[in-house]
């Protein structure tokens, strides 16, 4: 290992080989750059893995581009890791001495003042605080509860966003000057006519003369697709666009336009995989989205873009302000009530919170462990818009008055383990905060036929998404599945999921007595990972015209054989595209749907 940045030694109080120790202030002075220094390794990093992704997609090297988004991952706690071993070597149990650590985060906020990610540095900052004092909810003595800084859109016509420029000449021509610049490596299979395409679909979609072009100069990278985002203008009028562009056996070629805001969202899902966009300013790309999509909370788009830990900050930071101006009360999350997981919910904010339960029914073959190993397969797994992100929080402390009655009795009953319920305040020792939907159950008894069936269909698209990138959902049961504002059904419930190579996928063997079926144990032997498709349906709680509509649909996944398929395609290093938009916005038929 490297040797400690500003390292004083790990000599015990007293002397240090001959030396006086350092006074309070000049230890302070010194961790503060150990920190920083992890940060900018942090940072250095980061964006030497985010900006392989344009020679990643140019050779459309997809091995690698998984590698790199596993990597980035891993590398925020390596830093903390790293930095909070130095630290404990140069300040020893001084470390945690209040007056020492609140000098650290002064220095700390003066080393990154002109730092153009001082958002992010102040997160990493709190990662450490937290790693080494375990706070019971927050204190701005030791974190940046928050920021010491001001970090709007600083600069619009700066390093983020592109002057604004006005469309000079035929449509079309503008696109491929835009994509020349913004994908200058790649083998387009035939750039003009997708321009001609691209740009005759474009002004349908916005219903006027494009005037000006307002593009990220970053390009935003994920799995097998690119990005050019930004927003068109018509006049005085503006609608925020993006095209999406493939890479195949046969080249690169525009795949579709998308034009509203919601198509947008989708995009930039919370249930989606981070995008590898190069940025050097956060804040500034972070407030340009914004404006092309103000309902999306901050959080989810620093999230959206690879900041998954200030995300959370920015996250909590709202919870706090909710909290602060309203009084908006904990309850009980709607919904049937899971085996392994307590739900509960702020009705006017738009997330729920998920507290492990003390134990388990006897069918429930995993452990509070194997439930956090769940969500950790899931956080470094592609999510392909099913799998909802989650954030752990650890040791957040509410006032008591602010839970239910209800709520408090369910907590006190199930969570002992990881809820802590005093006279004055509530402490959620580990709790998972997830984007609030609603359950698929509930969604189908509410509203009406037609976007019923929409819902059942997604319903079965999900489960055939998650196939093709190799998850297997496990409980497939409607309350498990929730439905976006934008009608997308999503998976939440983790507890049973695993990956699709480790199962088995069989035919029921035919009964060898008449009396066999009616028996409530199998006649056959079973094993741990034997999955039998064909029972499926009667776990589906679909009945009448849904069921019959989700039959006709999907009546494969109930062969083993179309699973079997999927974990031969998955092995033999085949991945079909799971596109983030829908059908009706694709330009042609470049590629098939699934």
């Amino acid at each position: 290992m490297e040797a400690p940045v500003g390292a004083v030694g790990g000599s015990p109080p007293g002397q240090a080989h001959g030396r006086r120790e350092p006074s309070d202030s000049r230890l302070a002075n010194q961790a503060a750059r150990v920190i920083k220094h992890r940060f900018d390794r942090f940072w250095d990093e980061f964006g030497k893995l985010t900006g392989q992704a344009e020679q990643r997609f140019a050779s459309a090297n997809w091995p690698g581009m998984a590698e790199d988004s596993a990597r980035r991952l891993a590398e925020y706690d390596s830093q903390v890791d790293a930095a909070v071993l130095e630290l404990e070597h140069d300040c020893g149990v001084r470390l945690a001495k209040l007056s020492v650590w609140t000098g650290i985060k002064a220095v700390f906020s003066g080393l990154i003042e002109s730092c153009r990610q001082s958002e992010l540095a102040e997160t990493f900052f709190n990662s450490i605080a937290r790693r080494v004092f375990t706070t019971q909810g927050v204190d701005q003595q030791i974190e940046f509860v928050s920021s010491d800084f001001h970090v709007a859109f600083r600069d619009p016509g700066g390093s983020v966003v592109r002057s604004k420029d006005s469309v000079d000449g035929p449509l079309d021509r503008v696109l491929a000057d835009v994509l020349a610049v913004s994908l200058p490596e790649v083998p387009w299979t035939n750039l003009e006519d997708d321009c001609a395409v691209a740009a005759k679909r474009l002004a349908e979609r916005v219903g006027g003369e494009v005037t000006a072009f307002e593009c990220a100069t970053s390009v935003f990278y994920r799995g097998m697709g690119a990005y050019v985002v930004g927003r068109v203008w018509m006049g005085d009028r503006s609608d925020p666009f993006a095209l999406a562009v493939l890479h195949d056996d046969g080249g690169v070629y525009i795949d579709a336009v998308l034009t509203t805001e919601p198509e947008l969202s989708i995009l930039f899902s919370f249930a989606r995989s981070y995008f590898h966009v190069v940025v050097e300013e956060p804040a500034e790309l972070v407030s340009f989205l914004s404006e092309l999509m103000p309902r999306k909370r901050i959080a989810e788009l620093y999230v959206a873009i690879g900041f998954h830990k200030h995300g959370k900050t920015e996250l909590f930071r709202a919870l706090v302000g909710h909290l602060g101006s309203t009084d908006d009360q904990f309850v009980i999350a709607e919904g049937a009530e899971g085996m392994v997981m307590s739900v509960f919910a702020l009705p006017e904010f738009e997330v729920v919170f998920k507290v492990i339960k003390d134990t388990f029914p006897p069918q429930k073959q995993i452990t509070p462990s194997g439930v956090r190993e769940r969500y950790h397969l899931v956080f470094n797994h592609d999510r392909v818009g099913r799998l909802v992100d989650a954030h752990e929080f650890e040791h957040l402390e509410f006032p008591r008055a602010r839970f239910s009655n209800e709520l408090l009795e369910l907590l006190d009953r199930q969570c002992g383990r990881d809820v802590s319920i005093g006279d004055e305040t509530v402490t959620l020792h580990r709790v998972y905060v997830e984007r609030r939907v609603t359950p698929l159950d509930i969604y189908l008894r509410r509203e009406a036929m037609e976007a019923s069936l929409a819902a059942v269909q997604e319903y079965g698209q999900a489960i055939k998404d998650l196939m093709a990138a190799g998850i297997f959902p496990g409980d497939m049961l409607l309350k498990n599945f929730g439905v976006t504002r934008h009608g997308r059904v999503v998976f939440y419930d983790y507890d049973e999921l695993k990956l699709l190579e480790g199962c088995v996928f069989r035919r029921i063997p035919e009964a060898l007595h008449p009396d066999d079926e009616m028996s409530d144990a199998p006649w056959f032997p079973v094993g741990l990972n034997d999955v039998f498709p064909e029972e499926f349906p009667a776990y589906l709680g679909l009945q009448g015209e849904l069921r019959e509509a989700f039959l006709d649909a999907h009546r494969d996944l109930f062969t083993p054989e179309r699973w079997q398929a999927s974990q031969a395609a998955l092995a033999g290093g085949t991945r079909l595209p799971i596109f983030p938009y829908q059908t009706s916005s694709r330009l042609g038929d470049h590629a098939p749907r699934r």
